[in-house]
């Protein structure tokens, strides 16, 4: 584990190799899992302010559930989520020739919304807690992201490098930088 402006890193972030592949997984990580996507207050504001814009790209049961409980639950440690239709996918997930998509994230890039959406899923499969007044950045191993491991092996992308946009959005380019610095200044172990 590393240290950076007091965010510990796993060296697991440096280890491991990752490159998305839809077409393989089809983003089962939107409809897969026990609850929902990890937000942050500031999210929340986000989702209840351009949730109009948002609405269009949803599911119809999409749409029925944030019309019942608004844009976040809570899990079973009291966290914010994204609600789940069905115990089982993203209300917020929608589908595109079997893959699994952001309805946030289509609305980001049609220009409807500055939200991108939340970096909890543009992190993924980096995951974030907390440890004291520290925040841990860990990989979170997950079978249905075998397809992702063997490309970013295969293609020599390390995960840190593959997340680089949204380590820099969640933690800004200077730590990105010396993160940067002290992975690349070591080998691998």
């Amino acid at each position: 584990m590393i240290i950076i402006d007091d965010i510990l890193v796993s060296d697991e972030i440096k280890e491991i190799y990752f490159a998305c592949n839809l077409h393989a997984c089809k983003g089962d990580c939107c409809v897969a899992g026990d609850a929902g996507a990890p937000l942050d207050e500031e999210e929340i504001s986000i989702l209840e302010d351009d949730i109009d814009y948002i609405k269009p790209f949803m599911t119809k049961q999409g749409l029925e559930i944030i019309e019942r409980g608004g844009v976040f639950e809570y899990d079973t440690d009291g966290e914010y989520v994204t609600p789940l239709v069905n115990d089982n996918e993203c209300a917020f997930v929608y589908f595109e020739n079997s893959i699994s998509f952001c309805s946030i994230e289509k609305a980001y890039i049609e220009g409807k919304t500055e939200f991108q959406k939340p970096v909890s899923c543009h992190l993924y499969p980096i995951r974030l807690s907390k440890v004291g007044l520290s925040i841990a950045v860990n990989y979170h191993r997950w079978h249905i992201c075998s397809p992702a491991l063997n490309g970013g092996t295969k293609n020599g992308v390390p995960l840190y490098r593959y997340l680089k946009q949204p380590l820099i959005r969640k933690f800004g380019e200077p730590w990105f930088d010396k993160l940067i610095e002290q992975f690349e200044k070591t080998p691998i172990s």
